[in-house]
């Protein structure tokens, strides 16, 4: 006897998934873009960049390594839910503290398995990141009409500002470092550690401890903070962090804050919406990207050293490098598409990457720009 699907997928042309559902019950409303890391399932789940977005999984073997707590990228699920082909496993890793099914279930957060990801990856591809309805029912009961009207209904991610959602709500220090075996995280305390302030519009975990690990004793600030706040710190730089949403809706509060610390001659490093942010405080622009850039093998050509990167990605917007004003230059773009991945000024220590240099999960080709950011705060320093 055939068993009835528990999970369903709506997208808001018409078309209709099942599948087996786990995780959470319940029904969701979100953007659905397609990642095609091969690792670190748990750290996309945990990254606030996904807020508002069901991520389709291309590589199968989604939950095999099972959950751990120090491969959270940030103190909860972030993304609403996720697509796999095949139904999660049994965890078999040495570091597995739980399972990828009852984490998720704990979370809030839906999964539906059995489904062709490859057929629907490219609707993806072919017709845009679509609007779609996750829903689980162990029942097997969906009004598919009305979840369909529901993802038609959804104003979607442009204009929608989910940076102060995701943010910290107060300002804290950091100063924990890389994982390395045998010992886990190390605190990283220097003798005469570099001042950093990061704003943080959804940051990583892993930014953070890049930071940190480059020599920084970090001070963390909500999405909506001040120039007045940022400088009541001190800082010898100022990071701008990665998040979700639309960069114009973010940039009617943090423009002006950025605009503001540029006439400073900060050292200034922005990663991802932070790259985004930054260019509109330049005077650049942003659009919306049909489908995205979301995985971990992304191949970025530097156009200032020829270097071509191998590089994590997660955004569904990008800065119109078409825009990008006298004296900004840009240094880096997507050998995908051609699309913006990096700008610098001219003559000051700002510059910034569309891409996810902190490479969890992903390839560290790209972790110097740390040490970049690093050495410009250093030759500011009295000799």
């Amino acid at each position: 006897m055939e068993q009835k699907p528990t999970a369903c997928l709506a997208l808001a042309d018409g078309t209709i998934f099942y599948g087996r559902g786990f995780g959470a019950s319940g029904e969701v409303v979100a953007e659905l873009v397609f990642n095609t890391a091969m690792s670190g399932y748990q750290e996309i789940m945990t990254d606030p960049s996904y807020a508002a977005q069901v991520v389709t999984f291309t590589f199968p073997h989604i939950g095999n390594t099972g959950i751990t707590p120090e491969d959270d990228e940030s103190p909860d699920a972030v993304a609403a839910g996720i697509v796999v082909k095949w139904d999660p496993t049994e965890p078999s890793n040495w570091r597995a503290a739980g399972d990828l099914v009852s984490w998720m279930e704990r979370r809030g957060r839906i999964g539906i398995g059995g489904i062709d990801t490859r057929r629907l990856t490219r609707a993806i591809r072919e017709q845009g990141a679509p609007h779609v309805v996750l829903a689980h029912d162990p029942q097997g009961n969906f009004d598919t009409a009305a979840m369909v009207a529901r993802a038609r209904g959804w104003p979607g991610l442009v204009g929608m500002d989910l940076a102060r959602e995701v943010s910290c709500t107060q300002s804290y220090r950091w100063s924990e470092g890389h994982w390395a075996w045998p010992g886990g995280f190390n605190d990283k305390r220097p003798d005469h550690p570099l001042r950093v302030v990061a704003i943080d519009y959804g940051a990583k975990r892993n930014i953070l401890r890049s930071l940190a690990q480059s020599g920084a004793e970090v001070t963390v600030l909500p999405a909506t903070a001040t120039a007045e706040d940022v400088l009541s710190h001190n800082p010898e730089g100022v990071f701008l962090s990665n998040g979700p949403g639309d960069p114009a809706a973010t940039g009617e509060y943090a423009v002006p804050m950025i605009r503001e610390l540029i006439q400073r001659d900060l050292p200034v490093f922005g990663v991802c919406l932070g790259h985004q942010l930054l260019a509109l405080a330049l005077g650049a622009n942003t659009v919306k990207m049909p489908h995205g850039h979301h995985g971990a093998n992304h191949p970025v050509r530097d156009l200032e050293t020829g270097r071509v990167e191998i590089t994590s990605m997660n955004h569904g917007f990008a800065v119109d490098s078409q825009t990008l004003p006298e004296g900004v230059v840009e240094t880096h773009v997507s050998l995908f598409d051609g699309s913006n991945c990096g700008l610098r000024i001219a003559d000051r220590p700002v510059f910034s990457v569309q891409y996810h240099p902190e490479a969890s999960p992903g390839p560290r080709d790209s972790d110097h720009l740390f040490a970049r950011f690093s050495q410009a705060m250093l030759d500011r320093r009295p000799a």
